[in-house]
C-alpha cells in the first residue's frame, strides 16, 4: 500500500477537493490505481470543484518563492536563465488567459524552458473554455504521473 497523504500532497499540489477525496478513497495498491481514481474523481466533480483543483497550481513564471519545491524544479528555477522579457510576456499571457477563461493556465512543463511555453500559452488562448478546462485537468494528471514516477 502507498503512503497516500505524502504522495498526494506532492503529486497534486494543494488541490483540496481532489486531495480530500483521494485521501478518503486510499490507500491505493499502486500509483496507477491512484491516478485512475483521480481521473474518475475529476470527471465526477462539479465545475467549481474542478476549477479549485486547477487554480491550486502555480502560474507559469510565478515568483519562485510562491511555488512548491516540485514546481520550483519543474519550472527550472534551480537553473534559470530566462530573460526578463519572457517573464513579462508570461505574466501578460497568464493574465489574458485568466481573464478569458476564469481559471489558471496549467501545462505539464516537463522541464522545458519558459521560452518554449510562450507559444503553448498563445495557442491555448485560441481554445474554448470547456476545451481549456478539460485540457488543464489532463495536464494536472500528466504532472502528477511524472511526479509520482520521479518519487
Amino acid at each position: 500500500m502507498l503512503d497516500v497523504p505524502g504522495k498526494l500532497a506532492r503529486a497534486f499540489e494543494r488541490a483540496g477537493p481532489l486531495l480530500a477525496r483521494l485521501q478518503n478513497d486510499g490507500p491505493f495498491r499502486s500509483d496507477e490505481q491512484m491516478l485512475e481514481r483521480a481521473q474518475a474523481l475529476l470527471s465526477e466533480m462539479t465545475e467549481p470543484e474542478q476549477l479549485a483543483v486547477i487554480d491550486a497550481h502555480p502560474r507559469i513564471g510565478e515568483s519562485p518563492d510562491k511555488v512548491s519545491a516540485d514546481s520550483f524544479r519543474e519550472q527550472g528555477y534551480d537553473r534559470d536563465t530566462t530573460p526578463p522579457e519572457v517573464y513579462l510576456r508570461l505574466a501578460r499571457l497568464n493574465e489574458e488567459y485568466e481573464q478569458k477563461f476564469g481559471f489558471r493556465f496549467v501545462v505539464f512543463v516537463n522541464r522545458r524552458p519558459k521560452e518554449a511555453l510562450v507559444p503553448v500559452l498563445e495557442a491555448r488562448l485560441r481554445g474554448t473554455r470547456d476545451e481549456e478546462r478539460r485540457t488543464a485537468l489532463g495536464e494536472i494528471l500528466a504532472i502528477a504521473r511524472d511526479r509520482l514516477r520521479r518519487m
